[in-house]
C-alpha cells in the first residue's frame, strides 16, 4: 500500500529530538507562553522574513485574529467585504463570516487554481476592506499588480499560508508578502506539529501586538482585558515540536519538487490534467514559487479514477469534493455559480506525496496512472 500520508514515518525522522524537548518542557514546569513559544516565534519571523510572529492554537484561528484585529482598530466593522477565491478550504470563509464580515467569492485560475487576480477589481464595491488570497496546494498567489490594486483601493491583504510556507514569489516568501498571514501546523501540513497549531505573521507592529493580546483572553497583562478575545495560544509542548521541524522545512520542500518535478515529467495519459506551476526556472524541481503541499491532478472521471487506484493499493484524496459556498453552513449563497469552481471541484484528486515517500513508489504511480483507461 503506498499511503497518502505516512504521519508515523515522517515524525519518526526526528522522534529522538522530539523526545527530547518534550522531556526538556515537562522538566521546566512551564506549558504555555514560555521560551519554547518565544523561540520558535523568533524563528519563524527570521525564516519567513516577516517583523513579527506570533503563535496561536490553530490556522483559523490565525485568520480569525487578523480580521478580528483590524475590526478592533478600527479599520474594518460588520457588513464589510472580503474578496476570498471560490475554490478555497471552508476554513478561509469561516474566519471571515466569524467576524460578522461578508466573504465575496471570486473564481479561480482554471490552470494554477489558484484566486483569478485579473477578477478582483470587478467584485470590488464600497464595502470591500481586504483581499484573502490563499497560495492553494502550495502554490504562491501573487503578483505585482496585486500590490498596486490593493494601495489603489486601500485595501488589506491577507495571506491565507496553511499549505504554502516556505515558498517563494521574487525571492520573497509568504507569509511576508502581504499585510498579515495566517499560518496552519495542522499535522498533514508542510510544517506541521502533532496535533492543532497555528501562527500569524506581519511586519505591523500595532496589529501583532493585538492579535498577541486578542488571542490571550484580550489581555496584554494578567487579570486585565482590554479587548474581547480569545483563548487561542500555542502551547509550549507544539512549539518546542514545530521549532524542531523548522530545520528541515527547506530540505524537505526541496525533496517535494524533485517527486512532483518526476510525476509531471512522467504522467502522459493525456486524459490526466496535470498541475501547472508558475515556473520561474527550467524545471518545477528547482522552482522556489511552489512547495507542493498537494500534487493535484483533475480527470474528467475522477471517482473512477480513485477507486482503480485504490484496488492498485495506491491511496488518494480529494481537495475538495464541496466548494464553501455549497456547503449546508453556507446556504445562503448555495444559489451562487462558479462554474470553473464547480468543475475543479468535480476532477480534482490529490496524488500521494511527503517527504518520506520514494521515487519508487512515484513511479509505481506513474505507471498506475497511464495505464488507466476508462
Amino acid at each position: 500500500m503506498i499511503k497518502f500520508l505516512d504521519l508515523q514515518k515522517i515524525n519518526a525522522q526526528y522522534a529522538d529530538e522530539l523526545k527530547q524537548v518534550v522531556s526538556e518542557v515537562i522538566d521546566s514546569g512551564w506549558f504555555l507562553m514560555g521560551e519554547k513559544l518565544s523561540n520558535f516565534e523568533t524563528k519563524l519571523a527570521k525564516y519567513t522574513g516577516a517583523t513579527h510572529a506570533i503563535g496561536v492554537a490553530n490556522g483559523l484561528d490565525a485568520l480569525r485574529l487578523i480580521l478580528k484585529a483590524y475590526m478592533d482598530m478600527g479599520l474594518m466593522k460588520a457588513g464589510d467585504e472580503v474578496i476570498v477565491p471560490a475554490n478555497t478550504y471552508i476554513a478561509s470563509v469561516l474566519a471571515i463570516t466569524d467576524n460578522g464580515l461578508i466573504p465575496v467569492f471570486v473564481e479561480p485560475d482554471a490552470k494554477s487554481y489558484n484566486l483569478d487576480l485579473t477578477l478582483i477589481e470587478k467584485a470590488l464595491t464600497q464595502k470591500t476592506k481586504a483581499i484573502m488570497v490563499v497560495h492553494l496546494y502550495g502554490q504562491v498567489c501573487w503578483n505585482s499588480d496585486l500590490n498596486l490594486l490593493a494601495k489603489k483601493h486601500n485595501l488589506k491583504i491577507i495571506e491565507d499560508n496553511a499549505q504554502a510556507i516556505g515558498a517563494e514569489w521574487n525571492g520573497i516568501k509568504t507569509g511576508a508578502l502581504g499585510d498579515a498571514a495566517g499560518f496552519s501546523f495542522y499535522p498533514g501540513k508542510n510544517l506541521g506539529a502533532l496535533g492543532d497549531a497555528g501562527a500569524v505573521t506581519t511586519n505591523d507592529s500595532d496589529l501583532a501586538e493585538r492579535v498577541r493580546a486578542l488571542g490571550n483572553y484580550g489581555s496584554r497583562k494578567k487579570y486585565v482585558n482590554e479587548f474581547q478575545g480569545l483563548n487561542s495560544r500555542l502551547d509550549e509542548i507544539q512549539a518546542a515540536f514545530l521549532e524542531v521541524k523548522l530545520k528541515y522545512i527547506d530540505t524537505e520542500n526541496q525533496y517535494r519538487r524533485q517527486l512532483a518535478a518526476r510525476y509531471l515529467k512522467g504522467i502522459t495519459n493525456p486524459t490526466i490534467g496535470l498541475p501547472f506551476p508558475n515556473n520561474t526556472s527550467s524545471s518545477p524541481e528547482f522552482n522556489a514559487e511552489h512547495v507542493w503541499h498537494l500534487f493535484v491532478i483533475r480527470h474528467a472521471k475522477r471517482d473512477e479514477l480513485q477507486n482503480y487506484l485504490t484496488e492498485k493499493g495506491i491511496q488518494t484524496l480529494i481537495h475538495y469534493p464541496i466548494p464553501p459556498n455549497k456547503q449546508l453552513a453556507y446556504k445562503s449563497y448555495n444559489h451562487l455559480d462558479f462554474p470553473i469552481t464547480n468543475l475543479i471541484h468535480e476532477e480534482v484528486l490529490s496524488l500521494p506525496l511527503s517527504p518520506v515517500m520514494t521515487f519508487e513508489e512515484v513511479n509505481e504511480v506513474i505507471v498506475a496512472l497511464n495505464n488507466f483507461t476508462l
